[in-house]
């Protein structure tokens, strides 16, 4: 009997995302590494007013033509703003596959500058793409000197060091010095210089050979970056929740009720988890229920809730009116539950952290309320406390002091 060899799945297909200023050869290269007259090409403007995504079977990637930046304000925002968009968009599910894996870089080998705002255009267009690799492709390299003296121009534009110059904000982003692979001289379309001189085309082999290799390793960046957005995101979304529930915190907390223990957060608590896990997809299921009750437990009943609450109430020099005091204290426990609750669960949802082990999650929350960083933050903010404060102001000043850092 004949063994059947199983089918191995193919490898996932990578995108370029082809980007430079207007007029510098985009379509024209593209048209060349397809093959085919794919996408339109122009003298004097862009000759593209969106992204389009082209693919041939000839080539193991697909290439993204992007519009060109251009020294209008109105198009210059329109073309960054064009990849961002299309880069946001690649978030949403089902459309992962649009993702950015390489970036082709495209310089015009004629015009013997490269300005400092289209170094910039490129990092605020690419930004969510900061890991991927970067190919540098210097368009129209149609005599030897020019392609040495570009190749020199576009290594300085690159370089994170060096004496201060018309090309600082690379140098101050010495990350993109790292993602540069390599610069490469192109031309596309066979040029004319002379009734008996003609410069063939070059430099596509070595692009397309280069941008595969790279291939796999911008598929796995891609993945990284496209993680961080979305984490990133949901951790705005999480400032979102955690705000009002100080303020709740606040409120409940200046009431006239005992906080010998902090069961009367639990509600503020309860609704500020459930909120959170629903912004990081976790919020249902026995396994979540489990993870929210020990969380609660941990911020409500604990001995590690009871003595935090102990010390915060002993601080000397401390010369509050119990309201304000006890308004500050819960503030400040429903402000680190929900900080932590924003580590964790975006550790559960990266696989660093096995939503399975309670123990674990008990005692991160634990050692929050215990760590003498906490009770420094709720110290500073008892002692910039007015007697009159109200439960507004308190909760504005605790969500000061526990926003994470930028």
């Amino acid at each position: 009997m004949k063994k059947t060899e199983s089918l191995e799945p193919a490898p996932p297909l990578g995108n370029v995302l082809v980007i430079g200023g207007s007029g510098v050869g985009k379509s024209t290269l593209i048209n060349a590494v397809i093959g085919d007259y794919v996408a339109p090409t122009s003298w004097g403007k862009a000759g593209t007013e969106k992204l389009e995504i082209y693919q041939d079977e000839s080539i193991p990637f697909r290439l993204i033509d992007s519009m060109g930046f251009e020294a209008s304000s109105k198009r210059q925002h329109k073309a960054v703003s064009a990849v961002k968009r299309w880069s946001r968009e690649c978030a949403k599910e089902g459309r992962e596959d649009n993702q950015v894996n390489v970036i082709w870089f495209c310089v015009d080998g004629t015009a013997a500058r490269l300005f400092e705002k289209t170094i910039s255009q490129l990092n605020e267009a690419t930004s969510m793409w900061k890991s991927v690799p970067v190919i540098a492709v210097i368009t129209k390299s149609y005599s030897d000197y020019e392609k040495e003296r570009n190749v020199q121009m576009v290594r300085e534009a690159f370089e994170p060091h060096g004496e201060q110059g018309p090309l600082d904000v690379f140098r101050k982003k010495p990350d993109y010095s790292k993602r540069l692979k390599r610069i490469i001289p192109v031309v596309a379309q066979a040029w004319k210089q002379s009734e008996t001189n003609v410069v063939a085309p070059y430099g596509i082999d070595e692009l397309i050979e280069l941008t595969n290799e790279l291939m796999p390793e911008g598929l796995e960046c891609a993945k990284g970056d496209l993680q961080d957005f979305v984490m990133a995101r949901r951790r705005a979304l999480s400032q979102g929740v955690i705000a009002p529930c100080v303020a709740a915190g606040a409120i409940v907390g200046a009431l006239p009720l005992p906080i010998a223990d902090a069961m009367v957060l639990a509600p503020v608590e309860a609704t500020e988890v459930n909120a959170i896990a629903r912004i990081y997809g976790l919020a249902n299921g026995e396994k979540f229920d489990a993870i929210s009750d020990t969380i609660i437990d941990v911020g409500t009943v604990s001995v590690a809730a009871k003595g935090a609450i102990g010390v915060l109430k002993a601080i000397p020099g401390i010369n509050l009116a119990a309201e304000v005091l006890n308004a500050t204290v819960a503030a400040s426990f429903v402000a680190a539950l929900g900080e932590g609750c924003v580590y964790v669960f975006e550790q559960i949802c990266t696989g660093k952290m096995d939503d399975s082990d309670l123990e674990s999650i008990r005692r991160y929350f634990e050692e929050i309320l215990q760590s003498q960083e906490f009770l420094a933050r709720v110290a500073e903010a008892l002692r910039s406390m007015r007697g009159g404060m109200d439960p507004a102001a308190i909760a504005r000043a605790v969500s000061i002091l526990f926003a994470p850092a930028e």
